[in-house]
């Protein structure tokens, strides 16, 4: 998704306090369905998905001693299974980085920033069956702000945002996006 645009009108929809209470929140939540933290696997979607999958691990690990980020977290690139590849500029591939274990058998955890039409879980899905056979694949996301257009559900959700068409919804993390000085998810209205 474009960078949020400085002539659209834009309001705050989550502080960086939001973000982190939110991130707790579906830490715990993925112990509960998960009974524990054995087995789990969090692989987050670059570009914000990643970072974020790093801070949900930070989390998990304060809640359940046994759960070691450094063996558990990385990252799944998606570039070359997106479906929109032919259009707008060209995409360089982030790297994906597993966790050593692999994720045969694991419970995955994919983390993104914002649900919107489903394309971006659906290619992940796809890059995910290239590298193995998880038990359960699950679905975590920052924001989902409606418009589906693939029949996808977010197991967990920091918060849910109905939008128009017209209205775009930005996640932007300090140290990530040049822009932010702090943590914030806005929605920028056309």
């Amino acid at each position: 998704m474009s960078e949020p645009n400085a002539a659209a009108e834009s309001s705050q929809v989550m502080s960086a306090a939001d973000i982190d209470r939110a991130l707790t929140r579906i830490a715990h939540e993925i112990v509960e369905a998960q009974r524990g933290t054995h087995g789990l696997i969090i692989l987050g979607i670059p570009r914000r998905g990643a970072p974020l999958a790093h801070r949900l691990g930070a989390n998990l690990a304060r809640i359940d001693a046994d759960f070691t980020p450094d063996d558990a977290v990385g990252a799944l690139d998606i570039t070359m299974y997106r479906d929109d590849l032919g259009s707008g500029g060209a995409r360089t591939p982030e790297p994906t980085d597993l966790p050593q274990a692999g994720i045969d058998g694991a419970t995955v955890v994919l983390v993104d920033d914002v649900l919107f039409s489903g394309r971006t879980v659906r290619a992940a899905l796809d890059a995910l069956s290239d590298l193995g056979r998880p038990a359960a694949v699950r679905l975590a996301v920052l924001v989902d702000r409606g418009h589906r257009q693939l029949p996808v559900r977010a197991d967990h959700v920091g918060k849910n945002l109905p939008t128009s068409r017209e209205e775009r919804v930005f996640v932007q993390l300090a140290g990530v996006d040049d822009v932010a000085t702090e943590d914030e998810a806005v929605m920028i209205t056309r």
